[in-house]
């Protein structure tokens, strides 16, 4: 049994998978012993099961890689179910590999057992179980072909989380003479890459639509940072001339002419703006997106068209607008359009635009709203909205920012970042899968681990309390800023409809009288704590610097004074 175990961890090295998440349990012994063992992959052993499955997620949305995650038997298993839903939504690989007692054991009223086969349900991709016992050649070989499908569908588009579940008789530890050897010679299977692509005919198509529709709008979700896209869009708006919008979370934030002020310019009630800005044709790409009022905006003002570019998967339909699904991959989709597109014009002697007018209203509309804005928070007390700006002002370029849900990461997306390419783009991370505050900080912490680059956290209170056991985990990363907007509860219900109900302040701001003073202390990191810009301004000089420790920078704020100011600027959207 235990050699079988072995196979499967060295099946994981030679197929790529360098990093596991362990957390400690009896078992999985034999999985965590065979890992510890093994003498090319490297472990992190975490006592908190969900903290330790929002690292694992950090560590691979980071390094672009699968990584490795272990647990015991029970209730365990439960306890990675976040970061499990998050990473599907998110599309990050994770393979988990979660010990259980054989079969016949369970609900038999014995320890640590629950039902564990497929236990996470349609949020992986797909879940598996190997034999509790190899008495014949063809359950080893089953195992082994188990743990490569399960590898592979990690990897392939979409990425996602794959779950096995490996039950494990007793003795479950080896005897004190007993050698761990790896057989290199496992079976591997490998997948050849490939790029999806359109058929003629579908060119046809697209490129009748494209003649059929005056006013394009590309729209950007959430995805990495990808250099060559970026080139790509700034190319079709400039030569083109077609608006693209942007959240923080798309990483297009560096593009001279792109729209990332929509959440302020669409706050707007101008029915005769709102139809101008309407579009026929609506080509997006990348997930979810953060900007209510985009979404609510694309679903009222419908287009006739809707492409949305997604290499595999069944793509969402999140403006209720979708007419065609485009199986390819952005940049590849984007190269040839424009390319065709440009080869067209030629051909025809043509050389119009897009929609000039088109474009320009939404840059205009754009710097009317930013204007507006950044005249109102001056106008204001200090608050949130600048302190975040006072942050993202000082945020080194070529360093990478992650944004707790809830207001950090809104707070963000209304200012957005105003870095250049030239220094090297500050990429932005956020849970926006499933958009929870429990697992926020432990993600963090797991990507500062896989970079040299700065990781700067920007969080609320609830979600920074909520997983502080993030920390409690060997030599934290000296690379990671942690940045606490502490209104002492959960502000967000005042500025949605719940801060109208009288019941408030008892039942859903959850009022909070903690700093994270003592929290820094415990787990040794460095702590500063503020109450005014001027204050701030003065810690910010020094927080990026370099350090032996993680450093904790801390905001108090008042709840009821950052209410004020959003309702201040939402009034002065339309005045």
């Amino acid at each position: 049994m235990h050699e079988t175990i072995r196979d499967i961890i060295e099946i994981c090295y030679q197929r790529g998978i360098e990093n596991f998440v362990i957390c400690p349990g009896s078992r999985s012994a034999p999985l965590t012993l065979a890992l510890a063992r093994h003498p090319h992959l490297k472990t992190l052993v975490i006592g908190d099961e969900r903290a330790a499955a929002f690292t694992a997620l950090g560590m691979a949305l980071q390094s672009k890689k699968t990584v490795g995650l272990v647990c015991t038997s029970g209730t365990a298993v439960l306890n990675f179910a976040p970061a499990v839903a998050e990473a599907f939504f998110q599309e990050i690989p994770l393979l988990i590999l979660t010990a259980d007692r054989p079969n016949e054991w369970i609900a038999q009223q014995d320890g640590q057992t629950l039902y564990q086969n497929q236990v996470y349900g349609k949020n992986v991709k797909t879940s598996l179980e190997i034999p509790a016992d190899f008495v014949h050649e063809d359950t080893v070989w089953f195992a082994q072909r188990v743990v490569n499908e399960a590898i592979t569908l990690t990897q392939t588009s979409p990425k996602a989380p794959v779950h096995i579940n490996i039950p494990l008789r007793e003795p479950l530890y080896p005897k004190p003479d007993e050698k761990f050897v790896y057989n290199n010679n496992v079976k591997i299977i490998n997948t050849l890459a490939s790029k999806p692509t359109l058929e003629k005919t579908a060119w046809d198509e697209v490129f009748e639509i494209w003649e059929d529709a005056d006013k394009c709008l590309i729209v950007a979700g959430q995805q990495d940072f990808d250099g060559s896209l970026a080139k790509n869009l700034q190319k079709i708006q400039e030569e083109w001339e077609i608006p693209v919008i942007g959240d923080i979370i798309s990483n297009l934030h560096h593009l001279p002419e792109i729209i990332k002020h929509q959440d302020l310019l669409l706050m707007q009630t101008d029915e005769n703006l709102l139809q101008q800005l309407q579009p026929d044709l609506l080509i997006t790409f990348g997930k979810s997106l953060i900007s209510k009022h985009l979404k609510t905006f694309l679903r009222k003002y419908k287009p006739r068209y809707h492409w949305h570019i997604q290499p595999a998967g069944v793509p969402a339909d999140t403006f209720q607008t979708l007419t065609h699904h485009i199986p390819m991959n952005p940049t590849d989709f984007f190269e040839s359009l424009f390319a065709d597109l440009d080869f067209i014009r030629y051909q025809s002697g043509d050389d119009s635009e897009g929609n000039p007018a088109y474009f320009s209203l939404w840059q205009q509309e754009q710097l009317k709203v930013k204007k507006k804005f950044v005249q109102t928070i001056g106008s204001q007390p200090f608050g949130e909205f600048a302190a975040v700006q006072m942050v993202l002002e000082k945020l080194p370029e070529n360093s990478l920012l992650h944004l707790a849900n809830s207001m950090a990461v809104r707070y963000a997306n209304f200012i957005s970042l105003e870095c250049t390419a030239e220094n090297g783009v500050t990429e932005v991370f956020a849970n926006r899968g499933t958009s929870g505050i429990d697992g926020c900080t432990s993600t963090a912490v797991g990507a500062a681990r896989m970079t040299k680059k700065l990781v700067t956290l920007i969080t609320g209170d609830m979600a920074f309390f909520y997983d502080r056991n993030a920390l409690w985990q060997p030599q934290l990363p000296d690379n990671l800023r942690i940045i606490i907007l502490n209104n002492h509860g959960g502000g967000i219900f005042r500025i949605i409809d719940a801060g109208n109900q009288p019941e408030i302040d008892d039942f859903f701001e959850t009022q909070n009288p903690l700093t994270a003073e003592n929290t820094a202390r415990d787990f040794g990191l460095e702590y500063q704590s503020v109450t005014n810009a001027e204050e701030l301004n003065q810690a910010l000089e020094t927080l990026f610097e370099p350090s032996e420790k993680p450093k904790i920078l801390e905001i108090e704020t008042d709840s009821k004074t950052n209410t004020a100011i959003y309702k201040a600027i939402k009034t002065a959207m339309n005045p």
